[in-house]
């Protein structure tokens, strides 16, 4: 008599007992979640911020909110072009989107003038809004969670202090689920290091000073750091990256990748001015963190991001020579003098630059007044035009340069409106061989095209 079969009795038992595992870890994970949320919503303690919060109408407080929120280079991100400073605004695009930077102003409808010190607090370390909700983190909260009570209560005592603006930021554009808010909890718990910065025993001030700056108010690495396919931050700290289309360099010690050939006085001079003589010059996100923000810091903090960006490790991503070592004068726009160039190929962009560019940039490239710091630079040994992307050269051609520090107004005129997008990859790619890599010159009248649509900076320039 044949023997009846039990059917499924041995397979289903694993696979129910990894499924109730499932199971049973996410509901762990959701309660080590709601946990967090319900803990960060009651944060700061009013014990915690008590002895700060009788200070904060304290002129010398209210001041070093100032000196913090330039720091910080808030306005960059909360002012839109031709705006009111810290109005709002901005659009800020994303892979999934555009997020539009809020108003923090202290109006009380459409600013930031109803939140309580603890909501503001809770924003800055937790990246949680006066309703609780998540916010995104094209807001650097993971950095700025690294910033003290005092220095946070600070910024708001400032930002109290203005003048209260009426306007209401456009609603983000995102694409779902990147739109659901809750999401960002799992995104929280991933990547959001809640510690704030304390100082490394051993060091000199000066170091941890340039810690703090660079690691927390100046969020330098929520540009100059990758970013992986969920948007946090990689493992390759400064090593460069690309924000807005622009190009962010790397700013570790590498010798020919980084700034290991620049001197500390170089670096400093870079902050204050945007002008590192022979090695690079500020233009487009970085023309402004130089404009409303490193420019306006005091010497000696300068100088403390300088020694902390030494002590970095060093990335240096294969790279052959430095970004300024490429290129050398140009000989051959001299030959055109007399001649009706052709209107293709390299005699196209030849006679676009005698056209266009010589008049301040010289007939060899040189820069006229070069290389006094108030000339024309020069185009070879030229950071932008030796980069390994030309989004950055791209950008200044179409957009111009238009940035100021002290008293001193840096300006070129913007081409956009002046040369197609055909003219301007023949101009591109004359420059890139002529004073860049030449591996470089392959820009098409696409990459143009792609590029004319980058939003604008708040100083006008895309």
């Amino acid at each position: 008599m044949a023997r009846r079969r039990r059917y499924g009795s041995g397979g289903f038992r694993p696979v129910l007992t990894l499924l109730l595992l499932a199971v049973a870890g996410g509901i762990a994970v959701l309660g080590v979640l709601l946990y967090d949320y319900w803990r960060d919503l009651r944060y700061p303690s009013q014990e915690a911020i008590g002895g700060i919060v009788g200070r904060m109408t304290d002129p010398e407080f209210i001041e070093r909110g100032r000196y913090l929120v330039a720091a910080g280079d808030c306005a960059a991100c909360h002012t839109v072009e031709g705006g009111r400073p810290f109005a709002g605004g901005r659009g800020l695009p994303t892979p999934f989107g555009t997020i539009h930077a809020p108003n923090i102003t202290p109006d009380q409808q459409t600013g930031i003038g109803g939140w309580s010190n603890r909501e503001f607090v809770r924003a800055l370390h937790k990246g949680l809004g006066s309703e609780g909700q998540f916010l995104y983190p094209a807001f650097p909260y993971t950095s700025y969670t690294k910033l003290s009570l005092e220095d946070a209560l600070a910024i708001k005592a400032y930002l109290f202090s203005l003048d209260p603006v009426v306007q209401r930021a456009p609603p983000n554009t995102l694409e779902f689920p990147f739109d659901q808010r809750p999401l960002m909890a799992f995104w929280n718990l991933l990547f959001l290091d809640d510690q704030r910065f304390q100082p490394e025993p051993g060091r000199e001030a000066a170091w941890n000073r340039g810690a703090y700056l660079v690691e927390a108010l100046g969020h330098c690495g929520d540009c100059h750091t990758p970013r992986n396919l969920l948007q946090a931050r990689s493992g390759n700290k400064f090593a460069g990256a690309t924000i807005e289309n622009w190009q962010a360099y790397n700013i570790t010690p590498a010798d020919n990748a980084g700034i290991g050939g620049w001197s500390d006085a170089e670096i400093e001079h870079y902050l204050a001015t945007g002008i590192a003589p022979g090695h690079a010059r500020a233009s487009g996100p970085m023309a402004e963190v130089v404009q409303y923000s490193t420019s306006r810091l005091t010497d000696d903090d300068r100088a403390a991001i300088a020694a902390y960006l030494r002590s970095v490790p060093a990335i240096a991503r294969g790279a052959d020579q430095p970004r300024n070592g490429w290129g050398g004068p140009a000989a051959d726009v001299v030959a055109l003098r007399g001649t009706v160039p052709a209107r293709e190929g390299a005699a196209e962009g030849a006679r676009l630059f005698v056209g266009n560019c010589a008049s301040c940039h010289g007939w060899t490239g040189g820069g006229v007044g070069a290389p006094a710091e108030g000339g024309y630079p020069s185009l070879y040994h030229n950071g932008n035009v030796g980069g390994d992307s030309v989004s950055n050269l791209l950008l200044v051609m179409l957009n111009g340069v238009a940035r100021s520090y002290g008293d001193q107004q840096v300006f070129m005129p913007a081409f956009a409106e002046l040369l197609d997008d055909v003219q301007i990859a023949a101009l591109a790619n004359y420059v890139l061989r002529q004073f860049g890599d030449p591996a470089n010159a392959t820009v098409t009248p696409e990459d143009v095209a792609e590029l004319r649509q980058t939003p604008p900076l708040m100083s006008g320039q895309r």
